[in-house]
């Protein structure tokens, strides 16, 4: 398999579960400086679902990329560069649904909606940055003299391979 089906099979594996959680905090953040009532919004969005986009993390109790991304954030609004105000929304929903704090999503989702771009575009971003990562590692395997292959489930796998 070429490198460039590679980075697609890799990319179009991407969707809600695994890059989306960007695209949807940045709705939720939206809807919080819209609505001017984060615990309100965040009452309604937890009568349907127990989960908050970009906040808690399955290894961590506290993501580490979590705070050098808040603190440019936060000096880039005491610089009047960005208005902070999706930054203060983010702050309140993590004081609200504490001790589960914000992760990489939530703050990416910070930074994204800060710099105005729209939910979808946060998506876009993961997986543009995500594909170079997928790009190195099929990069890696073609370096070891085996086959890259896409994720095609043993079961219809022909027999021949």
């Amino acid at each position: 398999m070429g490198l460039n089906n590679a980075v697609a099979t890799g990319v179009d594996l991407l969707g809600d579960v695994h890059g989306g959680a960007g695209e949807q905090c940045v709705e939720l953040l939206e809807e919080v400086v819209r609505d001017g009532d984060a615990a309100a919004v965040v009452a309604r969005r937890r009568a349907r679902d127990r989960y908050l986009p970009g906040f808690g993390h399955r290894f961590h109790t506290r993501d580490p990329r979590r705070d050098p991304l808040l603190r440019l954030v936060t000096a880039a609004t005491a610089e009047g560069v960005v208005a902070g105000t999706h930054l203060r929304a983010a702050l309140e929903v993590e004081e609200l649904i504490a001790p589960v704090p914000m992760n990489i999503d939530g703050a990416t989702a910070v930074v994204y909606a800060e710099l105005g771009f729209p939910p979808p575009l946060a998506r876009g971003l993961f997986v543009l940055s995500r594909s170079v990562g997928i790009l190195a590692h099929a990069w890696e395997e073609a370096g070891q003299g085996r086959r890259n292959k896409g994720p095609i489930p043993p079961s219809i796998l022909p027999t021949w391979l």
